[in-house]
C-alpha cells in the first residue's frame, strides 16, 4: 500500500513538473523573442529565498563560469505547488514592487507595447495546449483510439441511475437530441449537455426518462453511474485454475451460483466475492442446453476462468499524417468539455464544486503499475486543465493578466500598478480558497469513502 501510493506520488510530482516547465516556457519564450527581460524562470517555488537548486549557487558557477552573465537565473523552489517565472517589470506572484517603483527599463515588461505583452500572457497557455495536441497525436499513432459503441450496449445501473429511472438492461439512445457515441461517455454526457430527456430502449420499448437536475450534483459526484451491461460467458478455462477440469467450454453462459441470479458479469462478481474458498452449483446455458456444474472459487473469490472482450468496442489506426488532425479533434473536444466542467463547477446549484479536488484527487487517477499509454494520456488531460484554468480571468492567473491587457488594448488606459497589485493580492485570496476547497473536498471523501 505504502509503495503504490509512493509510486503514484511520484508520477504525479513528475507529471506536474513536465506541465509546469511547458507552461512557464510560454512564457519565457514570447518574453525573450520580444525583448524583454527575465529574471526568474523556477520548477516550484522558493518561499524564503530556499532553493533547492539555482544556476546563481556557487558551484554550478565554478562548473560553468559562463552562467553569471545569463540574464536569467533557473532553478528549483523547495514548495512544490507550481512554478513561475519572474519577468522584468510586470505585477506578478513575486509581488517584487521595488523593481516597480525605479524608473522604466527598454527591457522591462511594462514598457512593451500591449500586443506583445500579451503574448507573453498567453504564451503559457498555447503551450499547455500544443503540447495536449503533441500528445493525442502519439497516443493515436502508437495505439490508436478504442472505445465501446454506445449503440448496441446495454447499462448496468448504479443506484443514482436506478433511483433517476434508468434500469440495467436499458439501452440509451439519445440524451435530447444527441445520438451518444462514447459509451464510456455517457455520465459525463448527461451533466455537460444539461440534458432534459433520455430516450431508452428497455425490453423492446422505446421510454423517455426526465432528467431531474436537482440530481446534477450526485451524477458529477457518483463514480460510474453506467457500466456496460455484459453476460457472464466463458471464453476460456485456465488449465492449472481452479475449475481446469470442471467441464466449462467455451461459450457457456452462467445464469446463477446455488440458485443466486447472475445475469450480468457485476453480478456474478459480488456473489463470487463473498464465496471465496467454497464450491457452488453453478447453472449453465450451453446452446439450448442447461446444465448444473460445480464450480470452485478461490480464496480471492476467482474462478480462474476468461471472460470475452465486448462485441462492439470500435478500434481505429493512424498513420502519422492521419494522427496529426485526429490530435488536434481530441484536444478540442477535451477544452469544450472541460469548459462544461467549469461551469457546472460556478454554478453552486449543480454542486458541482464537490467534485473539485486537489493533487490527491489526481494521484487517484494514475495507475499503480508504470503504462505509457495511460501516463501519456492523463499528461494530455492535466495540461488541457491546466491551460484552461490559466484562462479564467482571475488576477495571479494568466486569465486575469489577460483581461487587464484586452482592457487596455480596447480602452487605450492602462491600469495602475497600484491597482495590478491590489488585484494580485485579491487573486491569491481567491486561489488560496479554491485549494483549501479543492484539498477539503479530498479529505471529505477519504474520510467517508
Amino acid at each position: 500500500m505504502i509503495v503504490m501510493v509512493l509510486f503514484k506520488t511520484l508520477q504525479v510530482i513528475l507529471a506536474l513538473s513536465i506541465l509546469i516547465l511547458i507552461h512557464e516556457f510560454g512564457h519565457f519564450f514570447f518574453a525573450r523573442v520580444n525583448g524583454i527581460r527575465v529574471d526568474k524562470f523556477f520548477l516550484f517555488f522558493d518561499l524564503g529565498g530556499v532553493k533547492l537548486f539555482s544556476t546563481r549557487q556557487k558551484w554550478f558557477l565554478k562548473l560553468f563560469p559562463a552562467a553569471k552573465d545569463w540574464e536569467t537565473e533557473f532553478g528549483i523552489g523547495w514548495f512544490p505547488l507550481g512554478g513561475y517565472c519572474k519577468i522584468s517589470g510586470m505585477v506578478d506572484e513575486s509581488m517584487d514592487l521595488e523593481q516597480l517603483k525605479q524608473d522604466p527599463k527598454p527591457w522591462e515588461f511594462r514598457t512593451h507595447p500591449s500586443w506583445q505583452r500579451l503574448l507573453v500572457m498567453v504564451g503559457g497557455v498555447l503551450n499547455n495546449f500544443i503540447f495536449a495536441i503533441m500528445c493525442y497525436i502519439a497516443i493515436v499513432c502508437i495505439w490508436g483510439e478504442t472505445y465501446l459503441k454506445n449503440e448496441g450496449s446495454a447499462i448496468y445501473a448504479s443506484e443514482l441511475a436506478q433511483e433517476m429511472g434508468f434500469r440495467t438492461g436499458d439501452r440509451i439512445l439519445s440524451l435530447d437530441d444527441y445520438v451518444p457515441e462514447d459509451f464510456s461517455m455517457l455520465q459525463a454526457d448527461l451533466a455537460r449537455r444539461n440534458v432534459q430527456n433520455a430516450k431508452v430502449l428497455r425490453d423492446g420499448d422505446t421510454l423517455d426518462i426526465y432528467i431531474d437536475h436537482s440530481y446534477m450534483g450526485k451524477i458529477l459526484n457518483s463514480p460510474l453511474m453506467f457500466d456496460v451491461a455484459l453476460p457472464f460467458v466463458v471464453d476460456s478455462v485456465m488449465a492449472e485454475g481452479p475449475n481446469g477440469a470442471s467441464g466449462l467450454a467455451r461459450g457457456d453462459r452462467i445464469i446463477a451460483f446455488d440458485s443466486l441470479s447472475c445475469e450480468y458479469r457485476q453480478d456474478a462478481y459480488r456473489i463470487l466475492s463473498e464465496s471465496g474458498g467454497k464450491t457452488l452449483d453453478a447453472k449453465v446455458l450451453r446452446g439450448s442446453d442447461t446444465l448444473s456444474v460445480p464450480v470452485r472459487i478461490d480464496s480471492s473469490g476467482k474462478m480462474g476462468i476468461y471472460l470475452p472482450q465486448p462485441d462492439n468496442i470500435c478500434h481505429k489506426e493512424y498513420s502519422l499524417l492521419a494522427a496529426i488532425p485526429a490530435g488536434i479533434r481530441l484536444t478540442g473536444e477535451n477544452i469544450s468539455g472541460y469548459l462544461k466542467d467549469l461551469r457546472l463547477v460556478f454554478q453552486p446549484s449543480s454542486g458541482a464544486y464537490k467534485s473539485v479536488g486537489s493533487f490527491i484527487s489526481i494521484g487517484q487517477v494514475f495507475p499503480s503499475r508504470w503504462n505509457w499509454y495511460s501516463f501519456i494520456n492523463i499528461l494530455a488531460l492535466l495540461s488541457i486543465m491546466l491551460g484552461v484554468m490559466n484562462l479564467i480571468p482571475i488576477p495571479g492567473l494568466d486569465g486575469g493578466h489577460i483581461v487587464f491587457t484586452l482592457y487596455e488594448m480596447i480602452t487605450g488606459r492602462k491600469p495602475s500598478e497600484k491597482f495590478l497589485a491590489g488585484a494580485q493580492i485579491m487573486g491569491f485570496i481567491l486561489l488560496m480558497a479554491l485549494m483549501i476547497l479543492a484539498f477539503g473536498n479530498d479529505i471529505s471523501r477519504l474520510i467517508h469513502g
